[in-house]
């Protein structure tokens, strides 16, 4: 008798500790569950901010004057643009 019982408060401890063990784990995933969830926050951010200054940044407008400003170049004049006629596959004949 006094053997199952001390089988069985062994067991007793064995299971409280698994729970203790279990429970830390828990916890300390949820925490890194939780700053995971705050960088992909801080992410979303700064991927707006970067689609804001990529849209900024791409405005025909202010490419045209660094263009113009800072690269020297400028607009054709009329005689100077020619028209390319690139034929179309499907209307090729192959024989």
């Amino acid at each position: 008798m006094i053997r199952l019982n001390l089988i069985l408060l062994c067991l007793a401890i064995l299971c409280a500790l698994s729970v203790v063990t279990s429970q830390h784990k828990a916890r300390k995933y949820f925490v890194e569950l939780q700053s995971e969830k705050d960088k992909a926050q801080q992410m979303e951010v700064e991927w707006g901010q970067l689609q804001l200054e990529q849209s900024t940044l791409a405005l025909p407008g202010r490419v045209e004057k660094i263009a113009s400003r800072q690269l020297q170049m400028q607009m054709p004049q009329g005689k100077q643009i020619q028209f390319v006629r690139i034929e179309d596959d499907k209307s090729r004949v192959t024989p």
